[in-house]
Order: C-alpha cells, then structure tokens, then sequence
C-alpha cells in the first residue's frame, strides 16, 4: 500500500450529518460525503492484508484494497474502473448498504474498519461529477431478446449486463417509475430517487427499454399488442415475443401480526405508509396516512422500522415508540467470535437519533380502540431463553397508539407473478433456483430465470445486484453458448 503505516497512523473518519434540527424539516439527504483528503486518509488505513476478507464479505465482491490504495493515490479515475468493475451502482450502495464488507475488514479485529462504504461513496459521486460515468453500449448486437420483469435493482443490473453484450432488453414494471423497493421503499432522505433516474438515463442510452405501468401475470390485451404501457402482459406472450425471460421482482409480501384488534383503522403495513410518502415527494399525490400530532408505534426493529421512524419524525409526530420481539443485541460485538461474519449488536441509525423509545422483547398482544379506529396497544414482555422466547408473567401493559406501522419483514415476493409463469417455488414461496452449475439462476420453466428477491427472499440491494449480474452471465450463456460478462 502506499501507506504502509497507515493503520497505525490514522483514525477512522465517519461521514458526518446535517443536525437533526434541520434535517428533520425536509426529506432530501442530509450525509456529507468525506472530502478527498478524509478519503486519502481512509484509504490509507487498508492494510492490504495477505487475505482481504473485505472482498468475500462484499457481495458483489468489490475488489476493495485495490480502490483503496487508488484513492490513497488520488488516481480517482482508476478507482472508479476498478469499482465499476464489480458494482453497477456504486451510488446506491454507497448511501444504504450496511457494508457487510467492513464488518470482514481485518483491522476491524481489533480497531475500527477501514471506512470502506464512505470510500466507495467518494468514488462514484466524484466519477459522476467528473463525467467520467458514461453509456457503455454494445459494439455489436446479437439479435437476440430478453424480458426481465421487476425494475428494481436485481432487474436493472441485469438489465445493463445484457444489454452491454448487446441483447436487446426490455424492462417491464408495474409502477409508474423505475427502481421499485429501491424507490418506493427506501426514504429519499436516505437516497434521492434522482439517482434512479439518472442511471434509467443511462441505461436507456445503452439500449434498454424500459415499459412502466406493466403487471406481468395477468392475461394480456390483444395476442399480438406490442405497446405494453400501461396495461397487463401475460407470461405466455413475453415467453413468445422473447428468448429469455428474467423475473427479479422484490419480496413485498409483508409479515402480518394476527391478532385482535388488528383490523381496526391506524394499524398499516410499513409499505403501506412508506411508498405513498415517495410518491408525494415525487409530486405524484399526498400521503393520506399522516403522524402528524400522534402516538406513533413500530413494530420491528430492522432498517423498515427505522425508516418509519424517520418518516414520523418529518411528519411531526407527538410520541414515536419502537418495539422489537427479540432482545437486545449488546452494544459491542463478541469479535473474536463472529469476525468476519455479520455481527449481531445495537445498532442505532439516524432516524432513531432524531427521536425514538426503543424497547426489546416485546410482543403485541392486541389493539383496542373506539369508532373503528385504534387508540392503544397491548402488550407484554418476553423471557428469552436457549432461542425460546414465553411471556413474563404479570408484565402486560398498554401504551397509547395513534398509528401503528407493522415492519416485520417480508415473508416472500408477490406469488401471482410466479405462479403466473408456472415457477416452481421453495418452502419460503421463493422461486427455486440454484446459483451455481450450468443452469445458474434458471427456474423449471424453460428459458425463465429468477434473480435478487424473487428467488432469494428477502434482502440487501447489494445482493440485488450480484444476482442481477450473475443471472445476467447465465442468461447470455444460455442465449450464446458461452458469456464474456464476468461471474
């Protein structure tokens, strides 16, 4: 590395945040990127260890000392090649990943990690602002047709594989917009949707089509329609119209909490709150579902809880709580054993800074209200023992609930789309494909391959992309005999 000493030498910086004060009062993003110099410094601290455990702990396996030592350099250019050699979409990555990858990192074992997702953040916005991110169309076509169904991240990284081998690709997506769970369940606070929209931009420029407004499943209008906007496609017709279909839509069917009480009105799923609030700042329409002025209750604590919080924080809610069913995580992690694995520990994002009581091993018992309307929520505490969890006895109690938001997960993507196809499903309701062999990422469906959520379930946008991209490579094997797109 060009610091050898660098580790020892340097602390590690963390981007920094506009005050809650003041962000609190929009929903635009409010990290400040490191600035080049903060940047060199971080790249100095990677040890360009004998084995980079950051790589395998990436995902898309971003090649991650190499960039390192680039920006340590100040040869951005090259950094941004190498990055873009691994990732479509730094920039999506570089605000909401979690960065599995320096949770691997080696100086993480007994210091803090080299600020790799800052780095990466860097990299991108820098290679955008210098112009150096440009449409990479394909030399040569090869004739040949592929549908890929889902606009989401899994669908547009491989949407722009193909397309740079030269297949001419189409994207069909329900929704009004491109980006699916990526716009319309992430907060813009946490990503602005300009970002998709530059990217669809770019895409375009390299010859992907992109069909908004489109449910694929149901039974198509006229056998031979070639327009698909704004109306229903049937499988069999894109399975006649195309050589190859790719589904990667996202895992929004929500976990339900069946319980009394839970039909009465204020009680919603996360989603339910979460994309109208993007669609109004998109200027589409307002949310109906407003915090304002309420008592406020989350139930579950992952990143979907999170951004329920922040979101009731900008509508000016009265009170906020957050539950979660398991307990809590401690504050440190126990290194020595789950390093370079993903680390169970409290972690307390943004929206939970600007305003949030949290509390652990708590189930929902039931809500009560009046008028159909819910007004508290009852209660009790959990004792976890050896993984299993019994109610405390004598602990229920009731806290006032205005609006309760269920961000519980997501059991598995939308079943009509795969049983439209006649996909084969696991025991999760995912489409049952293996990611390895020959037949990688293909279903029992000739010429019908599944990606990202539809076939893993639940999970990150970084793993999105590396499925997009290996089930692109999979696809032009199977359209070509062999693929140049990397593994």
């Amino acid at each position: 590395m060009g610091k050898v000493t660098g580790f020892m030498e340097f602390e590690r910086v963390e981007e920094t945040y506009e005050a809650p004060v003041k962000r609190l009062h929009h929903y635009k993003e409010f990290v400040a990127a490191l600035t080049d110099e903060e940047a060199k410094i971080q790249g100095a601290r990677c040890m360009d260890c004998g084995i980079p455990f950051c790589n395998n702990g990436c995902p898309v396996n971003n090649i991650i000392p190499d960039f390192n030592d680039l920006v340590f350099h100040s040869d951005w250019k090259n950094a941004l090649d190498v990055l873009q050699s691994t990732n479509n979409f730094p920039e999506f990555t570089g605000r909401i990943c979690p960065a599995p990858c320096e949770a691997a990192c080696t100086l993480g074992i007994n210091s803090t990690a080299v600020g790799i997702k800052s780095i990466e953040h860097a990299i991108i916005d820098k290679g955008w602002e210098s112009g150096w991110v440009k449409p990479q169309p394909s030399k040569t076509k090869t004739g040949k047709k592929v549908a890929v169904v889902g606009g989401g991240p899994a669908g547009m990284a491989a949407a722009q594989q193909l397309a740079r081998v030269g297949h001419d690709v189409t994207v069909f997506e329900k929704n009004d917009r491109v980006g699916g769970l990526l716009r319309y369940g992430i907060p813009d606070f946490k990503m602005e949707k300009w970002l998709i929209d530059r990217r669809v931009e770019q895409m375009q420029a390299e010859g992907v089509k992109f069909e908004t407004g489109v449910f694929v499943g149901k039974e198509a209008i006229g056998a031979e329609v070639k327009n698909y906007s704004n109306k229903t496609v049937s499988p069999e017709q894109l399975m006649k119209d195309f050589d190859a279909v790719v589904i990667t839509g996202g895992a929004e069917q929500p976990r339900d909490l069946p319980v009394p009480g839970r039909e009465l009105g204020g009680v919603h799923y996360a989603l339910e709150f979460l994309i109208p609030q993007n669609k109004e700042n998109a200027g589409d329409f307002k949310n109906e579902i407003r915090a304002t002025d309420k008592h406020v209750v989350v139930i579950g604590g992952g990143d979907t809880g999170s951004d329920c919080v922040g979101t009731s924080n900008r509508h000016g809610a009265t009170k906020i709580t957050q539950f979660e069913l398991l307990p809590q995580p401690p504050e440190e992690e126990n290194k020595p054993l789950v390093w370079p694995y993903w680390p169970t520990k409290l972690r307390t994002s943004s929206s939970h800074e600007e305003g949030c009581d949290r509390d652990w091993s708590v189930a929902t018992k039931r809500f009560e209200g009046k008028n159909g309307k819910v007004e508290k929520l009852i209660g009790v505490r959990l004792e976890w023992k050896d993984g299993k969890m019994s109610e405390v006895p004598n602990s229920e109690f009731e806290i006032k609930a205005d609006l309760v938001l269920l961000a519980m997960g997501f059991v598995s993507p939308v079943q009509q789309v795969l049983n439209a196809f006649g996909v084969e499903k696991d025991a999760r309701g995912n489409a049952k494909a293996t990611v390895d062999g020959q037949n990688a990422y293909q279903t029992n469906v000739p010429k019908v391959f599944a990606a990202g959520d539809m076939r893993r379930g639940q999970s990150l946008v970084v793993w999105a992309i590396r499925e997009g991209r290996q089930c692109a490579r999979s696809v032009d094997e199977y359209l070509m005999g062999s693929s140049v797109l990397p593994r």
